[in-house]
């Protein structure tokens, strides 16, 4: 593979002509992207477009794919999936510190995703929701530079969902790492993004502008606009 990846000492991603195939079928083809320090971006696009081989590629996790391009990372990398990764047989708060040193930052990442006193608990003993706030708090406690989500809620409930929702903003707010979030979820997009990026045929079909502040009209036409860029007309909603 000729993917060369650089070290930055500020959080910001770029790539440069990134392709990625599988038996010989390109699924990332010749992608440009440029991801600025602090920013929050949404990835939407349908199964099989490639959202979670890009994400895998930013992540150094994609060694086993042909590809080539140009492809610059911070150094500090958390990933969260759908599914928690919680090791069973290790309790809450050794979850949390997984190869890493420091028990006090670990009881205060998950005091802050709302899991304080919860640190002796093990993984069966919480809910979905507080599963995947640990895999938040453990992801906090590297400090990242990028924080990139895979389809961090889509195992959750609708009630849940929003609460996780509100979390994510707000722990992104306070820390601000750059972010990547892979979703399927037009409005989950929306909500959370402040940039919403469509992937089209291995390409970035969609590069959307999310005003934070905007209100009900133009949230309207951001769905709008990103549902069409899916081939969902507003009849089938």
């Amino acid at each position: 593979m000729a993917t060369h990846t650089e070290q930055l000492t500020r959080p910001a991603v770029r790539l440069r002509g990134l392709t990625r195939s599988f038996d010989r079928r390109t699924v990332l083809d010749g992608i440009d992207l440029d991801i600025p320090a602090g920013q929050f971006v949404a990835l939407l696009g349908h199964s099989g477009s490639g959202k979670s081989t890009l994400l895998r590629a930013i992540a150094g996790l994609d060694h086993q794919v042909t590809g080539s391009g140009r492809l610059t990372a911070p150094e500090r990398i958390s990933v969260v999936f759908q599914d928690s990764r919680l090791l069973p047989w290790r309790r809450v708060l050794d979850n949390v510190l997984l190869g890493t040193d420091g028990e006090e930052k670990g009881r205060a990442a998950l005091e802050e995703v709302g899991l304080g006193g919860r640190e002796r608990a093990w993984p069966s003993e919480l809910s979905g929701g507080e599963a995947q706030r640990a895999a938040l708090a453990r992801s906090l406690v590297r400090e990242p530079e990028l924080l990139l989500a895979d389809e961090p809620f889509g195992a959750l409930d609708a009630l849940t969902r929003i609460k996780m929702y509100a979390l994510l903003r707000e722990l992104w707010e306070r820390h601000r790492p750059s972010v990547l979030l892979v979703t399927h979820d037009v409005d989950e997009a929306i909500v959370l993004a402040d940039r919403v990026l469509v992937l089209e045929e291995g390409r970035i079909g969609l590069d959307l502008a999310i005003d934070r502040d905007a209100g009900a009209d133009a949230r309207g036409e951001y769905r709008s606009r990103l549902l069409a860029a899916l081939g969902v007309t507003e009849d089938l909603r």
